[in-house]
């Protein structure tokens, strides 16, 4: 089945304490989303690769990609106002039936073993998204007060969050709903069951400074 990854790179990098967004900031000597976009290549050369991003940063992408020799073959889309608008606008490059990846652009140590099994899980079951067990002690807020809760019930989650892309279209004629913090709430919402899949604790999500360092260290 053909396969599409819808990579989004929307963020402002606030909390990097810098004026370039993020996922334009170098990683081992390249800037962080050229390495998220080649884990999808390795995974799977086939996979149609779709950019988004916001209108005021595509002319700076461009220049980056002459100025790294970056050839990898991609669309770019136009991101909206919330990831939300920026799926919604992805999708409309996406013509044909198959598997459609949704990953954040500043997530580039996920493994190509974690995009297939992606991919296969997502083949077999309708939806998947990649998950890890949790092993610190955690607590529930409510008020001024604290209660713990049993973490084996939990999971944190990460991307690329998988999907049939007749699912994930369905799902996106919904209304946004502030519920919507990534795309399985959106396709649970739409009446459908997510499977989960054993994730990578590399796959980090870059947004702070230390999140760089250590990613500087795994990648070396």
């Amino acid at each position: 089945m053909k396969t599409y990854a819808l990579i989004l790179a929307g963020g402002k990098g606030l909390r990097m304490g810098v004026d370039l967004p993020k996922q334009f900031l170098l990683l081992a000597g390249k800037p962080v989303l050229m390495h998220t976009l080649e884990a999808f290549q390795k995974a799977d050369p086939t996979t149609e690769l779709i950019l988004v991003l916001p209108a005021e940063h595509q002319v700076f992408w461009a220049e980056l990609c002459a100025k790294h020799a970056f050839a990898l073959k991609h669309q770019v889309a136009t991101g909206g106002a919330v990831r939300f608008d920026s799926v919604r606008n992805g999708l409309k490059l996406i013509q044909e039936q198959g598997l459609i990846a949704v990953h954040d652009g500043v997530r580039p140590l996920v493994s190509p073993e974690l995009i297939n099994r992606c991919f296969a899980k997502a083949l077999e079951k309708g939806a998947a998204i990649p998950v890890f067990e949790l092993t610190e002690s955690i607590r529930r807020i409510e008020g001024s007060r604290s209660y713990a809760e049993d973490r084996s019930r939990y999971r944190s989650v990460q991307t690329p969050q998988t999907f049939r892309s007749e699912m994930l279209r369905q799902a996106y004629e919904q209304p946004f709903q502030p519920v919507f913090t990534d795309d399985a709430s959106v396709v649970e919402a739409a009446g459908y069951e997510i499977a989960l899949v054993e994730g990578n604790r590399e796959n980090i999500k870059i947004t702070t400074p230390q999140d760089l360092l250590l990613a500087e260290q795994l990648v070396k």
